[in-house]
């Protein structure tokens, strides 16, 4: 599972990474906030969310674990599409309907992911540790 988080947070990267360089070349700075948020909901929590469940896969692979996988997935795209949204003139109630739906996502998934770490992030659950 650690592995799909990370090939997930280069996405995140390379989208990020687009979006700076749309920015700079079009001198369109608004996009600020949203290309911050790219780089680091999407890219740096996601990859620091992967090398934690890598070092730990007994995490990963619990309820928890899935739980907290498919709320932030999920719920991450949706608040970055909002992150866009709100500086687009006109949208700016359309654009907080998805920062709550995709923020709540994501904040309910971190909520899990702290229940996870505290109940199951241990020698056990280290990889290659053996029970």
């Amino acid at each position: 599972m650690g592995s799909t988080w990370i090939k997930l947070a280069v996405l995140y990267l390379v989208f990020g990474i687009c979006v700076g360089l749309f920015m700079s070349m079009t001198l369109m700075l608004k996009w600020g906030s949203a290309h911050a948020h790219v780089n680091l909901v999407g890219f740096a929590t996601t990859a620091i969310f992967g090398v934690i469940y890598s070092v730990y896969p007994g995490a990963a692979k619990n309820s928890l674990g899935k739980a907290h996988f498919w709320l932030h997935n999920l719920g991450v795209p949706v608040f970055l599409l909002s992150a866009f949204l709100v500086q687009v003139p006109g949208m700016l109630d359309t654009a907080h309907i998805f920062t709550y739906l995709g923020g709540g996502a994501f904040g309910i998934g971190t909520i899990i992911f702290i229940v996870n770490a505290f109940k199951n992030i241990n020698e056990t659950t280290l990889i290659g540790s053996k029970k």
